[in-house]
């Protein structure tokens, strides 16, 4: 299984201060030398976190493929196309998100569009999709070989079973009650599991992530259709404590584990 990591959040912190520094280049090569199968930037609209500076470089640098996250825009399309990286995973977006909040709306109109303007300029698409049959489908339908399910439900009820969570100021509105919640905890585990294997079986490379961490890393990595995890924050809030190198290799750790 491949891990994708994200290193938004370097820029993240960068931007916290509008200052050089930490730049997320530098994060690539410790990335590639623990053995990271490729990287993840996300280049939004409102630019909260990584800027075109920060996809120019890495894109340019980096050793491993990159697969660059954004929403379906005109202008983020042309830079992208111009900058060519190995992968585009088209996500939905809002302004006033904090993070993303579920997979892409796949009857939007200019979706058809933005996919075959990436593969005509030689860049595989993909698309980030809530788990369920209708959807990959339809992600097939629009003529791409590669979709990423959105594993944020699962997460946040992990979480919230698991962790101290449903505590938090920033608790999501999930039963309190243990039984319900590993209840809907295992109904959404058998939803990604089916979702990847039938998206296997339509000849679609299935990957994963979104709000994964190394204690939920574990369920979602047993699922043997799935080839690729990317994940970002809970490397990136572990390298704080314990630097990158060795947050990096406790993910991918927790993965073989798990495999």
């Amino acid at each position: 299984m491949r891990l994708g990591l994200n290193i938004d959040h370097i820029a993240t912190l960068r931007e916290a201060r509008k200052i050089h520094e930490p730049d997320p280049l530098e994060a690539v090569f410790i990335a590639k030398n623990v053995g990271v199968d490729l990287i993840t930037l996300h280049l939004r609209e409102d630019r909260r976190h990584i800027h075109e500076d920060d996809l120019r470089s890495v894109i340019k640098h980096a050793p491993m493929p990159i697969n660059v996250e954004c929403a379906i825009d005109p202008q983020i399309t042309k830079i992208i196309c111009n900058l060519r990286p190995f992968k585009v995973t088209l996500v939905p977006e809002k302004r006033a998100e904090i993070t993303t909040e579920g997979g892409l709306n796949l009857e939007h109109p200019q979706l058809l569009p933005t996919i075959q303007t990436y593969l005509e300029h030689g860049i595989e698409a993909a698309l980030f999709i809530d788990p369920g049959l209708e959807n990959l489908e339809r992600a097939r339908a629009l003529g791409v070989r590669v979709v990423e399910l959105h594993t944020g439900r699962f997460s946040n009820l992990f979480n919230s079973l698991h962790s101290n969570f449903k505590h938090h100021k920033n608790r999501l509105d999930f039963p309190q009650e243990p039984s319900s919640l590993k209840a809907l905890l295992d109904e959404s585990l058998q939803e990604l599991e089916q979702s990847a294997l039938a998206g296997e079986k339509m000849g679609l490379e299935m990957c994963a992530g979104h709000g994964l961490n190394y204690f939920s890393v574990g369920l979602v990595a047993r699922i043997r259709a799935l080839q690729e995890l990317n994940i970002g924050h809970a490397i990136m809030s572990r390298a704080i404590l314990v630097g990158l190198e060795r947050a990096i290799t406790d993910m991918q750790e927790a993965i073989r584990r798990a495999r």
